[in-house]
């Protein structure tokens, strides 16, 4: 008897003008996504708001209910506008400060009183009630409130912090893939793909045009928790486009 399948949910929380302005390019999404879903943790919503306070409590305050667990990144670093951890602390209705060990780490990794300077201290400010995330790149860490991390939001920055305290993460039934590429058109595969769909109801798969060498391709992706069901949808797919005289090449994954 096969176990239950355990879905365990997440949210990414992207905090930046710099981001919205299209100044800066996210990369922490793909980054944070894909590590989470090797964990058996799905990112099911993705949002990216700006630095305002009201904006980020009404966020943080819905999705930290809706999800098992939320990442935020961006917004904790030692300028005016980071104001994600003062935010945080009220969505979490709580006070802030400076945090003992935070300081004493920072104290450490900077040695001169003079490099330690008032906007650097910032960093090490805390909702109350808040856990370190260790910071191996730059030492000013992050922190957890409850089922909320939140991160800084330089890639590398990030990334370590995310290492760092991925073991706290229970995660669920990790979800597998197979991808069938393919030289026929959308357009063209649309109606079996969609009766193909209807027999594995199980399963979510996801038609993605792209060029490959110049030429038109789509990307069919199948998703899903049981192995054997995407083998059998695979095997499915790749005779549907052979059949239709298409090239079909899979990609197990």
């Amino acid at each position: 008897m096969s176990e239950p399948v355990k879905t365990v949910t997440a949210c990414i929380v992207v905090i930046g003008n710099e981001i919205l302005s299209g100044r800066t390019r996210d990369s922490n999404i793909q980054y944070l996504a894909t590590e989470l879903g090797a964990l058996g943790v799905q990112v099911r919503e993705c949002r990216v708001i700006p630095d305002v306070e009201a904006t980020i409590v009404a966020t943080i305050n819905e999705v930290r209910r809706k999800f098992d667990y939320v990442f935020t990144t961006g917004g904790i670093g030692p300028t005016h506008d980071d104001i994600t951890a003062d935010s945080i602390a009220k969505a979490f209705s709580v006070g802030i400060s400076e945090h003992p060990e935070a300081v004493a780490r920072m104290t450490r990794h900077y040695g001169d009183p003079a490099l330690f300077t008032p906007a650097r201290r910032r960093m090490a400010r805390v909702p109350h009630g808040g856990l370190l995330v260790d910071n191996p790149v730059s030492v000013a860490p992050g922190f957890q409130m409850e089922n909320v991390f939140t991160f800084a939001g330089i890639p590398k920055v990030a990334e370590a912090m995310f290492q760092s305290m991925k073991h706290k993460l229970v995660g669920g039934t990790p979800v597998l893939s197979r991808t069938v590429r393919t030289n026929l058109p959308e357009g063209i595969i649309a109606e079996p793909l969609g009766a193909l769909q209807k027999r594995f109801e199980d399963l979510d798969i996801g038609s993605y045009p792209a060029f490959r060498n110049g030429k038109p391709s789509v990307s069919l992706v199948l998703r899903g928790t049981d192995d054997a069901r995407l083998a059998a949808a695979a095997v499915e797919l790749l005779a549907t486009i052979r059949g239709m005289n298409g090239e079909a090449e899979e990609f197990a994954q």
